[in-house]
């Protein structure tokens, strides 16, 4: 049937226009007033930390690095940032926030220790998210910046600091996979060997079959380098070439040492690269015009969209980083789980452009 997807790319396409489709109802039927979102992101918040915590008990218990919180690291920053915005709308309503701001920097707090502690890449997304939704929420509220030249080297002087202590740490306790020092020198050691099969392999709509590494069964096409979760596509009985077990270790040359240009240019060709980046800015321009609009209503005195207007600055917030760190960082954050996370977060953008009015 038509409608069953024949590749990756087709899957990827198909499930992203489900969830359009489904955030669009959601944000339009269900309440989405200031107090709902405030409450929904104080329990993804708490919830994460939990998830976090509990990924990094597992690493000082003997019990396996499972990893299981990589791809929700956007979903953090949905969270946080969501939180945050509430605050400056709470306190022009005239309602005390204090205890309220506590309880955010405390999840805040939780969320940087644990998700540090199992992710380097987390963290790096984790400061850039947190850079850009403070400097959005302080331009949407027409605040004084916070970005300054003395708060910036305060800023790297924090991340030097918990980089380092994470390393010294991974000495104490002789745990590698704690060493951020450990995965720069795995990245430097292994990525000239995917550099050099994208560049040599990639092709304006896919790559060479032979350089893929299904060899004469390649189609030089969505060869499951970039993919959803293997568990969704077996579920389905999908016959797609997919990596598990120890073929794992042939899709980290591209999925772990790269990033994600590399990725989807080499899966996908770069006529895909392109049109997904394209993607990417409509979604983010989409995301500060709906911001504007909703800026505009709430200065005019309008309180019908305060919530909209704080769930938007947290999914554009961790869109942005996400996009950034996956595209230009690490492919591992725009791929598997952690693309269906991306793609929910586009669809919490673009779902504000459509508003049903109600009698």
């Amino acid at each position: 049937m038509v409608l069953i997807a024949q590749n990756h790319l087709q899957l990827i396409i198909e499930f992203g226009l489900i969830l359009y489709l489904g955030v669009i109802f959601f944000i339009n039927l269900a309440p989405i007033s200031l107090s709902a979102v405030l409450l929904f992101a104080l329990f993804l918040g708490t919830a994460l930390s939990v998830l976090f915590g509990i990924d990094a008990i597992f690493l000082f218990v003997n019990f396996g690095q499972s990893e299981f919180s990589h791809p929700f690291g956007p979903l953090a920053l949905l969270a946080i940032v969501t939180a945050l915005t509430a605050l400056p709308m709470m306190r022009e309503a005239g309602i005390g926030v204090g205890r309220l701001k506590l309880f955010i920097y405390l999840i805040l707090i939780a969320l940087t220790v644990f998700g540090g502690l199992v992710h380097r890449s987390f963290l790096i997304l984790w400061i850039i998210g947190l850079i850009i939704g403070f400097y959005i929420i302080s331009k949407s509220f027409r605040q004084q910046s916070v970005l300054s030249i003395k708060k910036a080297v305060a800023f790297v002087g924090v991340v030097i600091a918990a980089f380092g202590a994470l390393e010294i740490f991974s000495k104490i306790l002789s745990m590698p996979v704690l060493s951020p020092l450990l995965r720069i020198s795995r990245i430097e050691q292994n990525s000239d060997t995917g550099i050099s099969l994208v560049v040599h392999s990639t092709t304006l709509l896919g790559h060479i079959p032979t350089s893929a590494y299904w060899g004469a069964s390649s189609l030089g096409f969505a060869d499951g380098y970039i993919s959803l979760p293997i568990n969704l596509i077996t579920s389905f009985g999908l016959p797609f070439p997919v990596f598990y077990g120890l073929l794992v270790n042939k899709k980290d040359a591209i999925d772990y040492m790269l990033p994600g240009i590399f990725g989807w240019s080499y899966d996908f060709g770069y006529l895909t690269l392109f049109f997904l980046l394209l993607w990417c800015i409509g979604v983010i321009i989409i995301g500060f015009k709906m911001l504007a609009t909703y800026r505009e209503k709430r200065e005019n005195g309008s309180r019908r969209f305060l919530g909209r207007e704080s769930l938007l600055i947290g999914s554009l917030t961790a869109f942005i980083a996400q996009a950034l760190v996956g595209f230009f960082i690490m492919n591992r954050t725009v791929n598997g789980m952690a693309l269906l996370t991306f793609i929910f977060l586009s669809a919490l953008i673009v779902g504000h452009i459509i508003t049903v009015k109600r009698d």
